[in-house]
């Protein structure tokens, strides 16, 4: 796995896409492929209002990635110091295996280049200390990026928080 993760707070989100436009003009994307979208879920009705859930959907950057094995020419790779997969457009002859061996339609056909582009966390970003573009513009702050370790303790100081507002609640 990747050191980083994108994590989304579903309850914030409220598929406005504007993650998804930010990546398509830092990577300077043709209308066509997302290399990270918003999946809306729904609607479906809870207490007789339609409510709809909306899913960002990057790649996972996955710890044995099958698009980094079906590729012939090592263009799709994965960084040995922070496990980030990328495309090496150079590489890249637009054989689309790397395309077929995902199965969450991660790499994505570019119709200009005839090439695949896929999420990489913009680690061109990353590498100089900054957060991914979807991240940056996220009008509810629904998006989150940092390591595991990063998000799993910011997760407990926010339930610690919502714990004590319970109990203060309660003894009020």
């Amino acid at each position: 796995m990747s050191q980083y993760y994108l994590f989304q707070d579903t309850k914030k989100c409220i598929g406005c896409n504007t993650c998804t436009i930010q990546c398509k003009s830092n990577k300077n994307l043709p209308v066509g492929p997302k290399i990270s979208q918003i999946i809306t879920v729904g609607p479906k009705f809870v207490r007789g209002l339609p409510r709809a859930t909306y899913v960002f959907m990057p790649c996972f950057h996955c710890e044995d990635p099958w698009c980094v094995a079906a590729c012939p020419t090592g263009a799709m790779q994965k960084r040995a110091k922070d496990g980030i997969v990328f495309i090496d457009a150079k590489l890249c002859v637009g054989c689309k295996a790397c395309i077929s061996a995902c199965p969450w339609g991660a790499p994505q056909w570019n119709p200009e280049t005839g090439k695949a582009v896929k999420c990489d966390y913009c680690m061109d970003r990353v590498d100089r200390g900054l957060k991914p573009a979807c991240v940056t513009v996220c009008t509810t702050h629904c998006l989150e990026f940092g390591t595991a370790v990063d998000e799993i303790v910011k997760v407990r100081k926010q339930r610690h928080a919502q714990a004590i507002a319970a109990l203060d609640s309660q003894i009020a």
